[in-house]
């Protein structure tokens, strides 16, 4: 595949997707297709793995097919979104950091068995272990896990401060109103599939996730995709996202540059 050769030229070292989060089809080594949900559904900037201990600092993007309308990959400078959110949200990010809670094989989101591309529990343990996540086995084999990471890093190169992680992404509120009622009276809030919180476990207002993403959506740009073109980002000053779309749409991605936190 010439998208795979090009970046392996260009990149020491790519990335496996673990802990995955989203369904995509893996078509080789280190070469995925973007998420693949329904094409009336956006999703949310974010930057990739910055739920994790170790995350790609490049991400490459090569569009197959675009769509017949929208599918764009909007993206904003995580740098002026720091920027805009009020100091005192940030200072309390600063010292809190922020905690993602996940709950595997309730029926919704992926199974345990495919975010970790395994079927054996201890393998499980021991990866979470190494990335410092801690486990939660519940009835009937499914699993809860808890993580803490940073809220705000510094750019390894240029010392910036960046707003880095997937606290506003995986809030409930930033579900759309009527799937927040159903997961809400279905799950419970303990049981949702993805949920955030301040790094102490205390819960986040609705207002601040609010003032969050209308950082955001501020400094989001947009471009149309063609067949043909290809979209290298720095993954920890850049974050993406996808708009809805109609026809059919295929965008494949690749990560590489592991930088562990």
């Amino acid at each position: 595949m010439d998208f795979h050769r090009f970046v392996s030229l260009n990149c020491q070292e790519l990335l496996y997707y673990n802990e995955s989060s989203s369904p995509r089809t893996k078509l080789m080594d280190q070469v995925y297709t973007s998420t693949e949900y329904p094409s009336d559904q956006r999703i949310l900037l974010h930057n990739e793995l910055s739920y994790s201990a170790t995350w790609p600092q490049k991400i490459w993007f090569f569009c197959e097919k675009a769509a017949e309308q929208g599918g764009e990959t909007p993206i904003a400078d995580v740098r002026r979104v720091h920027n805009r959110i009020d100091p005192e949200i940030r200072e309390r990010f600063l010292h809190k950091g922020w905690m993602l809670v996940r709950n595997f094989n309730d029926g919704f989101g992926l199974t345990w068995q495919e975010a970790f591309h395994t079927e054996n529990p201890a393998v499980v343990e021991a990866y979470c272990r190494e990335q410092d996540i801690e486990v939660e086995w519940k009835e009937g084999g499914r699993l809860r896990t808890r993580q803490v990471r940073k809220a705000i890093r510094c750019h390894p190169i240029t010392g910036e401060p960046i707003w880095f992680n997937h606290m506003a992404f995986w809030h409930e509120r930033a579900y759309q109103p009527e799937i927040r009622s159903m997961m809400l009276q279905v799950l419970g809030r303990e049981n949702l599939p993805y949920s955030t919180y301040h790094g102490d476990g205390s819960p986040i207002e609705d207002d601040v996730v609010d003032h969050i993403l209308q950082a955001y959506e501020v400094e989001t740009e947009m471009f149309p995709w063609h067949e043909g073109d290809l979209l290298m980002l720095d993954n920890m000053l850049v974050a993406h996202a996808r708009s809805a779309f109609v026809g059919t749409r295929r965008v494949l991605v690749t990560m590489g540059e592991p930088f562990s936190g």
